[in-house]
């Protein structure tokens, strides 16, 4: 099975681009997604979460707005909720992962905006970022209800500058030229990934780096 992960800053656009995988037959795994469910009652974070931060639970799930008053601008208090967040959101990931290769799947994407900040790009097979202008970007994001240029650029200072993720991709789509055209680059990246003769550029490296092991 191919693993991609899929990423880009906030309004770039990766909510079209994994429909548009998903059309092409891959399964899709939204990190956000995991986050709703370990935020629901039941869910593994809510008692941690809640005893981190205490009045961010309401009715036996994290109330999202509460919790984002909680953590304002403190970059300490961030991190503390990562630390809790994050470790389940990887394991949930890895067992659904494997649950796809043993039905038979051949292409997963993994859609993680934080992907290379938390270091997710070691444990695929080929990194995806999406993107657009910047001026589409905002045009995008300042649509969305209750939506501040201020928080706007909160969001902003906590990801990887798109320059930066662009340079770091194994490929790219960007959704400013419109669906069509990011449907033919998507289209693209399914070929080259599950043509046979492909190799992973990171299993490689990993493979030829001293005492490498391949990332999965």
């Amino acid at each position: 099975m191919i693993i991609l992960g899929l990423t880009g800053s906030i309004g770039m656009g990766k909510s079209t681009t994994t429909a548009l995988f998903a059309e092409l037959g891959a399964v899709v795994w939204n990190a956000d997604e995991a986050v709703h469910r370990l935020y629901a009652p039941g869910g593994a974070a809510v008692e941690p979460v809640g005893s981190a931060f205490p009045g961010v639970i309401v009715d036996g799930a994290v109330d999202r707005t509460r919790l984002a008053e909680a953590l304002g601008r403190d970059e300490t208090a961030f991190r503390r909720l990562e630390s809790i967040v994050h470790p389940l959101v990887a394991q949930g990931r890895a067992g659904d992962l494997e649950a796809a290769r043993a039905s038979g799947v051949t292409l997963a994407v993994l859609d993680i905006p934080l992907l290379f900040e938390t270091g997710g790009d070691a444990h695929v097979d080929a990194v995806v970022v999406v993107t657009a202008d910047p001026e589409i970007q905002a045009e995008r994001v300042l649509a969305r209800p209750g939506m501040t240029r201020d928080r706007f650029e909160t969001i902003l200072a906590r990801q990887l500058p798109d320059a930066d993720k662009r340079a770091r991709a194994d490929f790219i789509i960007d959704t400013g030229q419109g669906l069509d055209a990011a449907r033919v680059e998507v289209a693209a990246v399914v070929e080259t990934v599950l043509d046979p003769a492909w190799i992973s550029p990171r299993r490689r490296a990993a493979t030829l780096s001293p005492g490498g092991e391949p990332p999965h």
